[in-house]
């Protein structure tokens, strides 16, 4: 029913037994008070209340109404009482989605710390490297990584996401280290493919700051990171790879940097989120942590160099 205000007052006006101490405890005027008692009626099309100048009472179908309608009443007004808490605490079920490499490497170690610092909050996480509609799911909340389409969705970034071109020592010592971008057009390239297409167009950073693209190809391609980061490991070729993905193999020296002076543009880590307001406090305490945890230096690029001196090119265009 619309007007479960007005039931609400007409239960006042029962309790304490006339309009004008109803319409007082509610902070309403006589009037107002009168007139929501009669649309009451109206809507339900019985009278609730004889009136007379000396007494109030209530019909049978009043009656009816406050023995059946006070329980509702009373639980529609405790449910909005614990909606009003959980507006300003911190609890529920936080539901999210991530990729799933990056969900096993960097969310799921972390997901004990944040559980114990909020022990009213669920948490239920799909791991899946296809975009999931958060609006249709249900969710609360997606990681997503690299360039974000278009959309009503609101974006925080987490952290910077960068990316390097890779290859191992054994491949280069086989097929010879590139040199320039277009020095790849001889490689085999491993390329990835997914819901954008086929990525097997490479936009570079020239010597002079200015992007370079090169289309290469090569025997092997996947959708999934994981199959790619293996292939470049057994020594099948050169691939792009974002550094949390690969920040390991480069520290050990399982795969180096291609082409370092020619870098691939970062990108970013993102907390997408169906809505910008009433956002519910578990999800932006679960950005604040993540963002804590994140940040311009993430823990994958410890110990990693990014910033490469630039040389001159020689009379051969190498660098």
């Amino acid at each position: 029913m619309r007007h479960t205000d007005d039931i609400a007052l007409f239960l006042r006006v029962l309790d304490l037994g006339s309009i004008s101490a109803a319409a007082r405890e509610l902070g309403l005027s006589v009037a107002v008070a009168s007139k929501r008692l009669k649309r009451l009626e109206l809507e339900l099309g019985v009278r609730l209340l004889h009136r007379t100048t000396r007494q109030l009472r209530a019909t049978p179908e009043g009656l009816q109404l406050a023995e059946q309608g006070r329980p509702l009443i009373e639980d529609l007004e405790a449910l909005a009482d614990a909606l009003r808490q959980d507006g300003v605490r911190v609890s529920g079920t936080l539901r999210l989605t991530a990729p799933a490499s990056f969900g096993s490497r960097y969310l799921s170690p972390l997901m004990a710390m944040f559980m114990a610092r909020h022990p009213q909050v669920r948490v239920s996480v799909d791991l899946t490297d296809q975009v999931i509609d958060l609006v249709g799911a249900g969710l609360d909340l997606a990681v997503r990584i690299g360039e974000l389409a278009d959309s009503r969705l609101v974006a925080r970034r987490l952290a910077v996401n960068r990316r390097v071109l890779c290859a191992s020592p054994a491949y280069l010592a086989r097929h010879g280290t590139p040199k320039t971008p277009a020095d790849l057009a001889g490689h085999q390239c491993l390329r990835l493919f997914g819901s954008q297409g086929r990525q097997d167009v490479w936009q570079l950073t020239g010597i002079d700051g200015k992007p370079v693209s090169v289309r290469v190809g090569g025997r092997f391609e996947s959708n999934h990171g994981e199959l790619l980061r293996d292939a470049v490991l057994n020594g099948f070729g050169i691939a792009q790879h974002s550094t949390w993905h690969i920040g390991d193999d480069l520290r050990a020296g399982r795969v180096v940097a291609v082409l370092p002076d020619y870098p691939l543009r970062d990108t970013g880590i993102y907390a997408v989120t169906p809505q910008r307001h009433l956002v519910p406090p578990r999800v932006n305490a679960f950005i604040h942590f993540l963002a804590e945890n994140f940040g311009d230096h993430p823990p994958w690029d410890r110990d990693l160099l990014f910033e490469h001196k630039r040389r001159p090119r020689s009379a051969k265009g190498s660098t």
